[in-house]
């Protein structure tokens, strides 16, 4: 019987969206689906966003980059099709299906060696170099504490991003060195 409901419910979110524009049919997908991909915006649009970090965002960020399988709508390559939308394998092993880290080092950076790539990485879309999920400077600080990071004589008085001197994903130098 519930089945029925959302069926019906799915259904009539359908023939309404027929007649809206691209803005309010997105908005009703993402209402009752997860993973709608978001909406592209217009060349006008990205003309209107503010260029000054440290302001306002706009609702929708320009995309800088997008990973392959998605920007070619090649949605089956990490999801499984119909309504589950489920990955193709556990999230963890998911990303080392075609990206080929070989973690070969002596030091390996904790969220790569636990599969944990989308801690650092976007698997859509990005604004940001390499897919990442923010900027890159003071980045490493979303996990570590610049405070702890501060206290070493090696970084008195350094203004460079930390990958100036640490690899982001493995090394055989301790700290993750270059």
């Amino acid at each position: 019987m519930k089945v029925r409901k959302v069926l019906m419910l799915v259904g009539a979110a359908a023939w309404l969206s027929l007649g809206c524009d691209a803005t309010s049919r997105h908005k009703i997908l993402t209402t009752l689906f997860d993973g709608v991909p978001p909406l592209k915006p217009s060349g006008a649009e990205e003309a209107n966003l503010p260029a000054a970090p440290g302001g306002p965002l706009p609702a929708r960020l320009p995309v800088f980059q997008e990973h392959g399988p998605y920007a070619a709508k090649l949605c089956n390559a990490c999801h499984e099709g119909g309504v589950s939308n489920a990955l193709v394998a556990p999230g963890e092993q998911l990303c080392f299906r075609c990206h080929d880290l070989r973690l070969d080092r002596k030091y390996v950076h904790g969220p790569l060696a636990s599969g944990g790539c989308l801690v650092c990485h976007d698997p859509h879309s990005s604004r940001y170099p390499h897919l990442l999920v923010s900027e890159s400077d003071g980045f490493c600080f979303h996990c570590h504490s610049r405070e702890a990071v501060g206290k070493n004589s090696a970084h008195e008085g350094l203004q460079e991003q930390c990958t100036t001197c640490h690899d982001a994903h493995m090394s055989d130098n301790p700290y993750l060195l270059k």
